[in-house]
This record gives structure tokens, C-alpha cells and sequence, in this order.
């Protein structure tokens, strides 16, 4: 959500921050929508005056004799009562509107966000590992021998249709052991907070992240009203909604190993071999809530672990940051970070991180105050992957894939594994 304020004084540049993410000119149909709500209310607090003077006057015209005035009086007062319930509700619709409006427009870069129109105008900033050098090869993940028995995509579609899969044997085991392992590292090493929280959310909370009401088409709703949420984000971040935080307990830190539903409207035709893309998938979430001066700091903090996530695990990767037409609808700014996969011989996302200013709080009223401060500010919000387990399930199978059809396994999850450290083509682990 935007601060109209900061429309009503800077409308040009307001437009020209729009026009980098390709959006046209808009601050002229916000501040007409703006003045005639204000001018409803001007309206309504000038009959209001009125009205209260004729109040005063009533009595004093009954206790006089002075029936005309009296009356007249009488009248006036009831008539700017029903002018005033006119203005106030005509005031209400044009501020509908104009929270209607502004629900739809999307965040503003910040001005060192590179400009773009797509994913190649992306900038790279980092990048970690060497991509291994095979000596056959290479297949995507679902054709790797020791993966086939533990990946089945038609028995998936004849429950729900496309864009499912069963995990099974060794390839669910190492699915579950990743999502422990983010958690773990996220909690014990990076001081995250874990949380359990629904999947199942209100209107509100779609609202308040951004999701609503321009991409409703983009995740499930069911029939009595809930979405499934599309990421833990939505949950995480609305645990702070409509509450005024204490300074001292700030930054908060969150993360969630959750299910997440997206209907993948818009992807016909990408991605569709495979467990890339998929409507149901898990993912462990990373939100933070911080002050304004806090969150630059934290989006770098928060990209370094996800980042260290993938360096645990001995995967190849880069970090870009994205340029003004491919970042998300809240963000302000985005880091993607890419892992390699051998299968596909190139670069692909595994984690967005993303600072998203005070553009969520706005929306859900999410508050701190300032220690020795009167007077709240919104907070700012950052979210991020840490990480796509499916999507690291998929980088830690096609770069450990060998020539004899068997996958070796990084060594941090041997652990997790009861020791195993292989997948042996018959799809047992070892």
C-alpha cells in the first residue's frame, strides 16, 4: 500500500518510479479520487459547524417567544444532519475507491534497483562453486536410474492431474532430511525463529501480503472461503498485522517448513517435465520484521542464509539482483539466487529474497514504536526462500547423479540420512 501522502507531494516522481516497472501514469486519477473525498469531508465538517450553531440557537429562540426563528432553526438543523449522512457516506465510497486503486499498484523500486523489462536484464552480483565437470551426460532429475522408482509423476496425475508428484523410498527420505536440515541451520546458526502456522488463511491475510486482490488467480481458494497459501510468507508476516511492536523487539525473525499451493496460472508450458513446477510443493520460509534503518542490512542478512544454505550442501550457484520488470508486486527490492543444475546445464532459482519496505505494514497496520516516541511508525518486512525443498532436491539429485546411475549425497545430510551417503541405481540408499 502507498502512503498518499507522499503521492499528494511528489506525484511526478511517484509515476516516474511506476514507469520503471512499466506501469503508466496514475497519480492523476489517485489525487482526483483523493480531492473529492477530501472535499467530502471538508463538506461534512463545515455542515457539522452549522449544525452545532443551529443547536445552540434552538433554545435560545424557543425561550425568546421567537416561533419563525424557532422553527427555522429547527429546520436547519435537520437538514444539515441528513447533508452530513450524505457527505459522510459519499466521503466513505470515494475512500473505497481510492483503497481499491491503491491495493492494485505495486511497490516502488528503490532507485539503485537496475532497470529492465525481464529475467535478462538481471544483474549478477555473486556467484559461489564450480559447476562439476562430468564425464557422461548429464539427465534431469527424474531421469537419473537411481531416482526413477522414487519419482512417479503418473500415478500423481491419475490422483490430481498434472504438476504432482509421489515422493517415495530414498527420494522422500532425502526430500524430508533437506527440509529438517534448512530448519535446523536456520534455527541453531542463523537465529531464526521457528513457527508452525496455518495454511489455511482469511481474505486479510492474502491482503495484507499482497497476493489480493490483483493475483487472486494465482492460488487456491476453497469453497467456504480460505486460500491455501501460496508461501509461508503470507502467515509469517501476518502474525505482526494490526499490532504495534515494542522497538526493543525488534528485528523479529521467522521461519516455517510449510506445504504451499500455487495454480501456476500463466506457466502453460513451462517447466512441465518434472518436479520444477509444481501446485503443490514445500518450501522453508524465511520473514523478518525490522525497523526502516535496519532493513537494507537485513535483506544482505538474509540472502547470506539462504546462500549458505546451498554452500552446506556443496552446490554451485549465483545471487543476481532483479531489475525493475522482473521483481515481485511487493517488492522493493530482489535478490534471486540461482543454483546450477547439471540436467538443465544452467543456472535456475531456488530463492528470492526480497525487502519489501513499509509497503506490506501499510497494508496489514503493522506498527513499532520507537523507544521515548509518542507517535508509531510502520515497520519494514523482508521475505525470502531458505529454501525450495523440491527445487534442492532436485539440485542435490542431477549434480550428484554418477555414470553408473547412482547419486552421491552431500555430506551434511549423511547424518539425517542414518549414515547413508548413496542412492544405488536400484533406487536403495547406502
Amino acid at each position: 500500500m502507498h502512503d498518499i501522502r507522499a503521492i499528494r507531494e511528489n506525484p511526478a516522481e511517484f509515476d516516474a518510479a511506476l514507469a520503471r516497472r512499466g506501469v503508466a501514469p496514475i497519480s492523476s486519477q489517485i489525487l482526483a479520487i483523493d480531492t473529492a473525498r477530501r472535499e467530502k469531508i471538508t463538506r461534512a465538517e463545515a455542515a457539522l459547524a452549522e449544525r452545532n450553531a443551529a443547536s445552540k440557537n434552538v433554545g435560545a429562540a424557543k425561550a425568546s417567544g421567537n416561533d419563525a426563528e424557532f422553527e427555522r432553526l429547527r429546520a436547519l438543523v435537520s437538514q444539515k444532519k441528513a447533508e452530513i449522512a450524505t457527505l459522510d457516506e459519499e466521503a466513505k465510497a470515494e475512500d473505497a475507491k481510492l483503497n481499491d486503486l491503491l491495493l492494485t499498484i505495486p511497490n516502488l523500486p528503490y532507485a539503485d534497483v537496475p532497470d529492465g523489462t525481464d529475467e535478462n536484464d538481471n544483474v549478477e552480483v555473486h556467484k559461489h562453486g564450480t559447476p562439476p565437470t562430468l564425464d557422461f551426460d548429464a539427465v534431469e532429475h527424474f531421469d537419473i536410474p537411481a531416482v526413477r522408482r522414487g519419482m512417479d509423476f503418473e500415478t500423481a496425475a491419475k490422483l490430481s492431474g498434472s504438476r504432482f508428484v509421489i515422493l517415495s523410498g530414498a527420494v522422500a527420505r532425502i526430500h524430508r532430511a533437506l527440509a529438517q536440515f534448512m530448519l535446523d541451520t536456520h534455527t541453531g546458526e542463523n537465529g531464526l525463529t521457528e513457527i508452525n502456522a496455518p495454511v489455511l488463511v482469511r481474505d486479510e491475510a492474502m491482503m495484507g501480503t499482497g497476493q489480493l486482490p490483483k493475483f487472486s488467480e494465482d492460488s487456491y481458494q476453497t469453497t467456504n472461503g480460505w486460500w491455501l497459501i501460496p508461501t509461508s510468507e503470507v502467515s509469517l508476516t501476518n502474525i505482526v498485522s494490526s499490532h504495534t511492536l515494542d522497538e526493543d523487539s525488534l528485528p523479529r525473525r521467522y521461519t516455517a517448513h510449510s506445504l504451499c499451493f500455487r495454480s501456476e496460472a500463466g506457466s502453460a508450458g513451462r517447466d512441465t517435465s518434472g518436479m520444477l513446477r509444481q501446485h503443490q510443493f514445500e518450501k522453508v520460509e524465511m520473514v523478518s520484521v525490522t525497523k526502516p534503518e535496519e532493513s537494507d542490512a537485513e535483506l544482505a542478512r538474509m540472502t547470506k542464509c539462504a546462500e549458505g544454505i546451498l554452500e552446506k550442501l556443496g552446490l554451485a550457484y549465483r545471487t543476481v539482483t532483479l531489475c525493475t520488470g522482473d521483481m515481485g508486486f511487493g517488492a522493493r527490492r530482489t535478490n534471486d539466487i540461482e543454483v546450477w543444475l547439471p540436467g538443465q546445464n544452467t543456472y535456475r532459482e531456488i530463492s528470492s529474497c526480497s525487502t519489501c519496505g513499509d509497503f506490506q505494514a501499510r497494508r496489514m497496520n503493522a506498527r513499532f514504536k520507537r523507544a521515548g516516541e509518542k507517535k508509531p511508525e510502520f515497520l519494514h518486512t523482508l521475505n525470502g526462500s531458505g529454501l525450495a525443498v523440491g527445487r534442492c532436491l532436485i539440485a542435490v539429485l542431477e549434480n550428484g547423479q554418477q555414470a553408473d546411475g547412482s547419486v552421491k549425497l552431500p555430506e551434511v545430510l549423511h547424518s539425517y540420512l542414518g549414515g547413508k551417503t548413496t542412492i544405488q541405481p536400484d533406487g536403495t540408499l547406502a
